[in-house]
């Protein structure tokens, strides 16, 4: 039987520039206990970031909405698929309520694919939104969102919701779309992107490297995002949760990320935040502070 992932050797040691230190810091530590606390599912821990203890001592977590399991598998996600459960429609106002008590300025909530429900999940998506900005009205929010299969009215719920940003990460080249996450289409993500962007929200995106792309078809990328008015994009290395997933095909050299950035930048995208353990909501508040204050 045809193997229909490409094989590659395992990677097993790394390199010296995608090593971290332990979290630490008051701040962090404050965070981990209220989240604990009320029970707030934060894709930061569900999906092994290795920027948690950066991202939560500077004040930003990532929200997971939806449930913890996917109806997804995409090959490089570390979060469980399947077992779906009916959505908790008192979700937005708990997420809400929870969140006045962690006095943030930024948050960036996300979800899993519901692909089971008829809506895709928009309809909590964006009660969860407009509770938080009644609740917490100094409080900037990005969605970072599924692709609703590229349905223009599902993404437009969340669109009038007004959320500061939304991102919708495309993850990778479009000729290893099929590969790294086959329920996906390359089409679908672009759609998204181009639609939020005409309405005048800011749109960001994010690329996974080190999969087996060509440097050209990162380039190709980066000008497809350039060209739908993609504002922010985020360039990180990927890195393998476990032996279940895709095997890393190369670790990507610093200078390389630096020369994307300076490519990316040169297209028109007006952020690019590129390095080997950048991730989608990485230096979220950061990213998306200037071009908030430009409109406003």
């Amino acid at each position: 039987m045809k193997n229909s992932k490409p094989f590659h050797a395992s990677i097993r040691k790394l390199p010296d520039w995608l090593k971290t230190s332990l979290p630490k810091g008051a701040n962090y530590f404050r965070l981990k206990t209220l989240v604990d606390k009320h029970g707030l599912n934060t894709v930061c821990e569900s999906a092994s970031c290795p920027n948690v203890g950066n991202c939560w001592s500077a004040g930003t977590l990532t929200l997971m909405i939806l449930g913890e399991t996917c109806t997804r598998s995409c090959q490089f996600c570390d979060v469980p698929t399947g077992s779906m459960k009916p959505p908790r429609e008192e979700e937005p106002v708990e997420i809400a309520e929870m969140l006045s008590k962690l006095n943030l300025e930024y948050v960036v909530i996300t979800s899993v694919d519901r692909d089971d429900l008829p809506d895709g999940g928009a309809g909590i998506w964006a009660k969860t939104i407009c509770n938080i900005k009644i609740r917490n009205p100094y409080v900037k929010v990005e969605a970072l969102i599924p692709d609703f299969k590229g349905e223009d009215f599902l993404v437009n719920k969340i669109c009038q919701s007004q959320p500061d940003v939304i991102a919708h990460n495309i993850e990778t080249v479009e000729s290893l779309q099929s590969i790294v996450r086959p329920q996906c289409r390359y089409s679908w993500s672009l759609k998204v992107l181009k639609n939020i962007s005409k309405k005048n929200i800011i749109t960001k995106s994010n690329l996974m490297l080190g999969l087996g792309e060509k440097k050209s078809e990162v380039v190709e990328t980066m000008r497809h995002l350039a060209e739908i008015n993609c504002k922010i994009l985020s360039i990180g290395q990927y890195l393998r949760p476990s032996r279940k997933h895709l095997d890393v095909v190369e670790y990507i050299h610093p200078e390389t990320f630096a020369e994307y950035k300076t490519i990316g930048l040169s297209l028109g995208i007006k952020y690019v935040e590129a390095g080997p353990l950048v991730r989608s909501s990485y230096r979220a508040d950061q990213q998306a502070k200037r071009l908030l204050n430009a409109l406003h």
